[in-house]
This record gives C-alpha cells, structure tokens and sequence, in this order.
C-alpha cells in the first residue's frame, strides 16, 4: 500500500515543499524485513526510523506482522536534513497500516512537520515560519507543528496553525475525534505592543556627549561606528544602547528577521514576530563560519541574525583575522552567499556594525587620566590588526575618554533614547523620501558614488572646508566618501537640504583614525 504526505525542506532560508512517498508490502520468504529511505536523507534522517517506530508503539499503534517499507522523498535530488520528517513519515506510516483512515484528498491539503521523541512526543523543530508562508503560498489549508512552533507558524494568516504536543493527538484529529483546536495570533496587535520595550536607555549615560552624539548620527544614516577608547569608558554601555534609538521595525522587516532567526532555531517558546531590532554580540573568540554563516548544514551566523539590527564586536582586534576579513563581503553587499557542491544559499546581512577597542594593548594611549606603557611602535602594530579594506567600510571612528569619578556624581540624566530616537526617525523619513525611486538605497550609509554625486549638495563654504580638512590633517582618499555620506546624515538632522562646513566639521571629526599622526 502506498500514502503520500507533504512536508517541507528547508536550505538556508529557502523552503520548498517535499512529497514523502511511503510504501509498505509484506514480506515473502524466511527473511528479515527492510526498511529503505531513498532522496538524499541525511543521518538525521535516516536515525528517525528508530524515533518514529518507537513513538508510534509508545503511542498505541503497534505495527502487527512483518513488511518491507520503502520512503522516498521527493524531488530526489534535494538534500533532506533535521529531525522535521518525523512526523510526516508516521503519519505515512499509520496510513499504509490502516492505522489511520482518512481520504488521500484531505491529506493532499495538509502539511506536517515535526520531530517525535520516542514516547510520542512532539519536539520544536527549525524553520517552521519559512514553512507556514511557503504553504499558504502554495495553497495548503492546514499545517501541523509541534505545539511550541505554533504561534511562530500562526503569524501567517489565511492558513490554519494546529499545534499538537503528541502524535496521538495529530492522529485523533485527523481521524475526526478531539480537534485540536487552530492557533490563531493578533500579529499586528501583537507586533506593534512590544515594538517600543526596551531594557536599556540612553539618559542612563551621564557624559560622553560627543560619543552620544556619534551614535546618533549613526543610527539616523545606518552607518557603521568604531569606537575607540580606555577600558571602563562606556563603549559597550553605550552601544547596547543603540537598538533603543534606531527606527522601528517595519512588518517586513520584523518578518524577514524572524524566518532567519527561526530556521537558526533561535526563536523561544510562545514567540511571534520579532518586534525589536536585533542586537548581536558574539565573543571574539568566534570561529569565521559561525560569524558568517555555513557548514554543513548551512546556517545562518552572527551576521544574519543581525539582519536589519545591530552586530556588536566588542575587542574587535582580538577577532581572527580571517573571521574579520570575511565581513568585508556582507559589509558592502549587505547578502552573502554560501556555496557548497550539491547547492548555494544567499543569507540576508543588511546591519549596523558597531567595533569597539582599546587604542593599544595596555588600553591607555591617549587616556588623560593614564599613562600608556607600550612600546614604541606596539599602538601601530595593534591597529594594523584592523586591515585598511576593513577599516574603510566604518563610517564613524571616534575616540571615547572616560568621564571623571567628579562628573560622574554631579551630570545630570541624560537625554533619553526617546527623544533621540524622535530625530532619528526624521532623519530617516527624509531619506525614504530621498531614495524612493533608488532600489536597493535606503538609507544614506548605503549611497556609492553616483549616488553621493547626485544627491549631496555642497554650498561653497562646505568645499572649501572639506578640501582644507583633507590637507591639513592629511586625510586619506578614503575617507573622502565617508565623510560626505556623514555630512548628509547631519544634514538631515538638522532639516537641512544643503550640506554646509558647519556638517563637514562634524563629519571630518568623526574620521580619527584616518589622521597620519594616530599611533605616533
């Protein structure tokens, strides 16, 4: 007897639907039954068969007499991986044994995913998101998940979301006996509740005006910040701040962020959507695959969770060259692409990159309070650690001096992050304004040539105060571009449409490490 049930495979954030074809026929002669997969199963897979037979016996539908079962997964030549095949192939199973009647049209309308632990149970598995939207696409009326994937699959609508916590459960359900009942989620009431929480907030800052002004340039043009400053300065405090001055996620965005954080199997029980923008912050001890993305079974890294947020390098020479070198890639695409011999997958990486260092390997070069015990030459040494081709793609450096123990005591709150944020928000409408008829341009950190060319508009006063800057402080050629980019971003922050020296000033000051004399 043969049964045919649908299911999904997921590579990278791509999901395409999978007929899992399972055939049972009884076995002739003195011999041992077999049990065959065929269409690329990978061990994962192929170990269900001892999860699946036990969880179907553990549940009640213990398979009398001996036979042969074949499963092929179709197309053939699609990698299957994960433990997400559990589920359907025991429902197919059920069905070659008649231990589950129902008509093959209804199961044509229905998709199931999930891993079986050996007493039945189901257990959450990755990629369910991608998987829901796939199916209303395709047109399925039903998906069956684990219950602790069914509010993540529930944000798509027009779909219904059954979340089982047994196998039995799926089975007495599909047989007509105790319906589960649909999931069924609020996305935008939801969405929209939790966009505004955050746990940290910029008015905790006392001092650091400039560095708190840095931040907000940043946020307001999507550029990239490197900080610079003494141990206990305020760098990590201040950039785990960021996410809280940034414009809220878009639906979107907040749906393209979360199918990549679930098919990482990053998302909690109950979640939805991600409401808030990501913050990551990897340990540098982190490998370049895992900072990246890939392996054997390609997974999304640190750079695409970071997707539309914020990626946070705190000791950022202490990274491996090779893992930094590679960002250089997702920096200026904003995607990366993984290849491997049977397929390819292209990940999403549109982020902010804050770094943060020390200026030296004692930490207190130019620290007011500190004297520096490196050796001539040790500052330049450790700075060349950050190669120039990376050092380039970093709009913003700027140093950060510790506030003295007197003004700690005595500052007043600071300005908190709604307020910033408010201008931020600003600034961003006049650039979605600016860029509507550019694809692929949203924001000005993401300008290249002939867009600086075509929308920066210097009056005479901001030429003549960039070419002076260049010389006198022996800028590099780099830093031309970027300084014009920044010129714009605090242009639009000040609602204005020209760029005069007051902007260039500003933006020139943000370029510290381009000085010939840093390190000296």
């Amino acid at each position: 007897m043969l049964s045919t049930i649908h299911s999904i495979a997921i590579n990278g954030l791509s999901a395409s639907r999978v007929l899992i074809e399972v055939n049972v026929s009884p076995v002739k002669g003195p011999r041992e039954p077999v049990y065959i997969m065929v269409g690329l199963p990978d061990n994962a897979v192929k170990e269900s068969k001892t999860r699946v037979r036990s969880a179907m016996e553990n549940s009640g539908y213990g398979i009398n007499g001996a036979a042969d079962i074949a499963v092929n997964f179709a197309p053939a030549d699609v990698k299957k991986e994960g433990s997400g095949y559990d589920l359907p192939l025991a429902i197919g199973i059920l069905q070659t044994h008649d231990l589950l009647r129902i008509e093959q049209e209804r199961m044509e309308r229905c998709l199931f995913l999930g891993e079986l632990g050996l007493n039945g149970d189901l257990r959450p598995v990755r990629g369910v998101l991608p998987a829901a939207i796939l199916a209303r696409r395709l047109g399925y009326e039903a998906i069956f998940v684990p219950e602790e994937n069914a509010r993540e699959a529930a944000v798509v609508d027009n779909l219904q979301v059954f979340g089982a916590g047994n196998l039995r459960q799926v089975v007495e359900h599909l047989e007509g006996v105790n319906l589960i009942t649909p999931t069924v989620v609020n996305t935008r009431e939801e969405f929209y509740a939790a966009q505004n929480r955050f746990s940290h907030d910029f008015k905790d800052v006392k001092g650091q005006e400039v560095a708190k002004r840095a931040f907000e340039v940043a946020a307001a043009g999507g550029h990239n910040l490197l900080l610079v400053g003494s141990p206990g300065c305020g760098k990590s405090m201040m950039a785990k701040r960021l996410p809280s001055i940034l414009p809220p996620l878009s639906l979107a965005e907040s749906l393209e962020t979360t199918q990549i954080h679930s098919v990482a199997g990053k998302l909690q029980r109950n979640d939805t959507l991600i409401s808030t923008r990501p913050f990551r912050a990897p340990h540098h001890t982190i490998s370049d695959v895992a900072l990246i993305g890939g392996g054997g079974n390609i997974q999304p890294g640190e750079v695409s969770l970071a997707h539309n947020g914020v990626l946070f390098l705190d000791e950022f020479p202490e990274f491996s060259k090779n893992a930094l070198e590679t960002l250089r890639q997702p920096l200026e695409d904003r995607h990366i692409t993984i290849s491997r011999a049977k397929y390819t997958a292209t990940l999403p990486c549109s982020m902010m990159l804050i770094a943060a260092m020390n200026p030296c390997p004692c930490g207190y070069y130019n620290d007011p309070s500190h004297e520096c015990s490196c050796r001539p030459g040790q500052v330049q040494r450790y700075m060349s650690r950050i190669s120039g081709p990376l050092l380039d793609r970093i709009d913003l450096q700027v140093e950060v001096t510790p506030v003295p123990v007197k003004e700690l005591s005595s500052a007043p709150e600071g300005e908190s992050s709604a307020e910033i944020r408010a201008r931020v928000i600003a600034a961003r409408e006049r650039q979605t304004a600016r860029f509507a008829q550019t694809p692929r341009v949203h924001c000005n950190a993401q300008m290249e040539a002939p867009h600086i060319r075509e929308f920066v508009h210097l009056d005479d006063g901001a030429r003549q105060s960039l070419e002076t800057a260049m010389n006198r402080l022996n800028l590099s050629a780099r830093a031309y571009e970027r300084i014009l980019k920044v010129a714009l971003t605090i242009a639009d922050l000040a609602a204005s449409d020209v760029v005069t020296s007051v902007h260039i000033a500003e933006a020139v000051s943000y370029r510290n490490l381009d000085r010939s004399t840093w390190g000296e």
